[in-house]
């Protein structure tokens, strides 16, 4: 049985994936270039700005192919760019190679490149396929998408809770999920572009809401503080990691934290933090904030770690009525993830 469509396709995703958070705010794509049922190119996009995924496949095919490359079915996990931007447009580099079949993820969503793509290159006598995974290659991008739709930044709800439905104990830091747990989290903020907490939150745990735990890079910290007013010994004032604290009064720099005045509404939050380049947020905490945030409909996705501790008195877990996309269990702890019913709704 000769390879599929799917099979090349799956190929792209997984070379789109080693893209990571370098790309943003750019969405993640891979390519690769097929000839007699062979790989001889392959390609992703690596850094916002350079390169894109068709071009670095075309790139590293071998001098020993590169006669093959007209003859070859180029296969790439999102529409070829339409318009020009950091870089030429790559649908000019595909006609210009001469290659006559081209196989799509799906389209961009981009106005700028949406469905034009496609019919330029049948335009030029180009057999061209579409819809090609699609719904895997929407996952791939759910970052990218949510900002060209919603023109926000993507958001992510995470806490731990205890068996009777607490998040900590009343004015007092609770340690809840297990040491396994903790890695994951802490992987998961190696892949944001910032983490969000209270004040309450900065206040009780004085969180250091880094990666230390895994190798990757630290997010940058934000933090709601209207008053500007939290004690300067806390980690968030340490200046190892830029730092944001949203407040009502002050704009200003002092060493790695950035005092940004802002009204008291998430959307306006969520909007302010797009415009510092901030596309992925994780938000930890606290209960009032992720609910702030649940009660506005400003969330993509959670994980809620139901722990085995018990608490009987204290600040109670946020309330969240949404569809669970699955559960697994880490140890002692149950992940239960969750999918805005929304965001389904335009991705599935």
């Amino acid at each position: 049985m000769l390879p599929t469509h799917d099979i090349y396709m799956a190929r792209c995703i997984q070379l789109a994936k080693l893209g990571g958070n370098h790309v943003r705010p750019n969405p993640l794509v891979g390519s690769v270039l097929v000839y007699n049922n062979k790989i001889i190119g392959e390609g992703y996009h690596k850094t916002f700005g350079e390169a894109h995924a068709e071009v670095n496949c075309l790139n590293n095919v071998s001098k020993d192919n590169v006669q093959h490359i007209p003859n070859s079915t180029l296969y790439v996990s999102l529409e070829p760019c339409f318009h020009y931007g950091k870089t030429p447009p790559c649908v000019q580099a595909i006609i210009q190679a001469g290659i006559k079949k081209v196989v799509i993820g799906q389209l961009d969503i981009n106005p700028a490149t949406h469905g034009k793509s496609v019919e330029l290159l049948k335009q030029k006598g180009v057999e061209v396929t579409t819809g090609i995974l699609e719904k895997e290659c929407s996952i791939l991008n759910k970052i990218f998408f949510t900002i060209q739709e919603k023109k926000r930044p993507y958001i992510q709800l995470k806490w731990a809770q205890s068996q009777d439905g607490f998040i900590s104990a009343k004015q007092k830091q609770s340690k809840l999920s297990n040491p396994f747990s903790d890695i994951l989290v802490h992987q998961m903020r190696s892949e944001a572009d910032g983490i969000l907490i209270g004040y309450n939150t900065a206040r009780i745990d004085n969180p250091q809401l880094n990666t230390r735990l895994v190798k990757g890079n630290s997010p940058i910290r934000i933090i709601i503080d209207w008053q500007a007013s939290l004690d300067s010994n806390l980690h968030i004032h340490d200046n190892c990691i830029k730092t944001i604290i949203i407040n009502e009064h002050l704009n200003a720099v002092k060493e790695n934290t950035h005092f940004i005045t802002c009204d008291k509404d998430p959307i306006k939050i969520v909007e302010r933090l797009l415009q510092e380049q901030i596309y992925f947020i994780l938000i930890e905490g606290g209960s009032k904030t992720l609910q702030w945030f649940i009660d506005n409909n400003l969330w993509d996705e959670a994980l809620v770690i139901d722990t085995n501790k018990m608490i009987s008195y204290g600040t109670r877990a946020p309330q969240l009525n949404a569809k669970i996309n699955y559960e697994k269990m880490i140890s002692s702890d149950k992940h239960i993830y969750y999918s805005n019913a929304e965001f389904n709704a335009c991705y599935s």
